[in-house]
């Protein structure tokens, strides 16, 4: 229902448009200087969430800043705006109102954009298959924006929307073909669309798989009803220059994750529709960007499957061979993801890319060790890894590095072959399942590539920030903005 939120901008003051409701932000400090001063400060002192003032058909939101005149030089003030946006506009949904008006004119052009971010991810609501009707329409009239914020921003929260859609659909719905087909079609769709940069879709499937010798992701595939599928997605931006940057995204498309034959215990199986969210994350990305235009050629590369249960299964003792032919032996079926990006980094190695990311939702251990909300970062360039992290953290994502260190390394050695797939310790897990990420690229490539965990903020069962309960599009907006930076330096 997200699609039923129309934002424009008008030329005249909020005061004279023709809604149903006048929204206005409000730091705590100034509720003195609002037209309603004396009932606020009798009823709405603290200044949290939002307050309507029926007589004078005004919802007041709070903002938890000192005054409207804070700058953003602090990362933790574009929560603030993206949450007041998100506290308004939700507002207005729970009250029914079918239109209002807000003039922003008062806030810095960055400050606009995270308010207008927390408009259009506030509103979001999946509903599934639920077969009552209980969508909400709702116009909102702006002044004192400008029209390349609104538009930017509606480009990246539609992709995080679009994102949060896709985990949010059930397996038995969204399997591997559909997930594929999904990324073929959206791609088509985005070609015609933008006609001068390059775009186009490649779908490549088991016997392509079996062709390049990518033993570890035909494992994971061996026992589902469903082809698996490395998607291959390419833009080229209109002008390409020498300095225009060559990035690869890598994202765990895994539609359902049983465990296989470590199989989950039950209530820990029943969000694993949200395994796929490093694959929509990428998709969502590229999207982003090509509509963006940004100034990179930019592969996105989804490793699409589920890990199924049956007579051809992969077992613990069986020993891979990835497409990097390094050897692997499974001691748990349930690590799999790993086992996906590891031939799905060897293919994006032969790109020539300047950068490489991946992106998923790989370990439980990365949530234990950074909590629900926030993203594991790592790799081996320090650099590159804070460049993310602030690109994160400005875009609204909340991110954090975890280092490497030769220690936990030891932990995934095998007797048996040259890497195992699960550690022989509990403890760093999140770590060591980087570390075994790290053993497939190649040393030309190990300043160049990041490994991010959104195991944590990809799905989370209750409301928080801009985020709905269940898939929140982490990584979109993380990505982007990251991206964005690459593209302008």
């Amino acid at each position: 229902m997200w699609k039923n939120l129309k934002i424009s901008i008008q030329n005249v003051n909020s005061q004279n448009a023709n809604a149903d409701i006048k929204v206005a932000f409000i730091a705590k400090d100034n509720l003195s200087s609002t037209k309603d001063k004396e009932l606020l400060e009798n009823l709405w002192a603290d200044a949290k969430g939002s307050f309507l003032a029926q007589d004078s058909k005004i919802l007041y939101v709070g903002l938890s800043l000192d005054s409207k005149s804070a700058t953003m030089s602090d990362s933790s003030e574009v929560y603030v705006y993206q949450e007041a946006g998100c506290s308004a506009v939700r507002a207005l949904k729970n009250l029914k109102i079918k239109s209002a008006s807000m003039d922003l004119g008062e806030f810095s052009k960055e400050a606009i954009f995270h308010i207008l971010q927390g408009l259009w991810l506030g509103f979001y609501e999946y509903r599934g298959l639920k077969s009552s009707d209980e969508n909400h329409s709702l116009e909102i009239s702006l002044s004192g924006v400008e029209e390349s914020s609104l538009k930017d921003s509606k480009i990246i929260c539609d992709s995080v929307n679009f994102v949060r859609d896709i985990v949010n659909t059930p397996p038995n719905i969204a399997n591997s073909v559909y997930l594929s087909e999904l990324a073929q079609n959206e791609v088509n769709k985005l070609s015609k669309e933008l006609k001068n940069p390059e775009i186009k879709a490649i779908n490549r499937s088991n016997s392509y798989m079996e062709e390049q010798k990518m033993g570890a992701f035909v494992a994971v595939n061996s026992a589902s009803n469903f082809p698996a599928f490395l998607t291959h997605l390419i833009y080229k931006p209109s002008s390409v220059s020498e300095n225009t940057k060559k990035v690869a995204i890598v994202g765990k498309g895994l539609v359902y994750d049983t465990g296989g034959l470590s199989l989950k215990p039950a209530d820990y199986m029943t969000t694993m529709k949200a395994d796929k969210g490093g694959a929509c994350a990428v998709l969502g990305t590229f999207m982003a960007a090509a509509r963006l235009n940004l100034n990179i050629e930019l592969h996105a590369i989804m490793g699409i499957t589920d890990n199924a249960i049956g007579k051809s299964a992969y077992r613990p003792d069986d020993i891979l061979v990835s497409r990097e032919k390094k050897s692997i032996e499974v001691k748990n079926t349930d690590a799999e993801g790993r086992l996906v990006l590891a031939d799905c980094l060897s293919y994006a190695q032969d790109l020539d890319v300047d950068i490489i990311l991946d992106f998923a939702t790989l370990t439980g251990a990365c949530v234990v060790a950074l909590g629900e909300y926030t993203s594991g970062v790592m790799g081996f360039n320090e650099n590159l890894k804070q460049d993310f992290v602030n690109a994160a953290l400005q875009s609204g994502e909340l991110a954090h590095t975890l280092p490497f260190n030769k220690h936990l390394k030891k932990l995934i050695e095998s007797k048996v072959a040259d890497v195992s797939n699960t550690s022989s310790s509990r403890y760093g897990g999140a770590i060591t399942a980087g570390l075994f990420l790290s053993e497939f690229i190649r040393d030309e490539y190990k300043d160049k590539w990041l490994h991010i965990d959104i195991a944590g903020p990809a799905f989370v069962e209750k409301d928080w920030g801009v985020n709905p309960h269940g898939a929140s599009g982490a990584g979109v907006r993380a990505c982007v903005a990251f991206l964005d930076k690459i593209a302008k330096n």
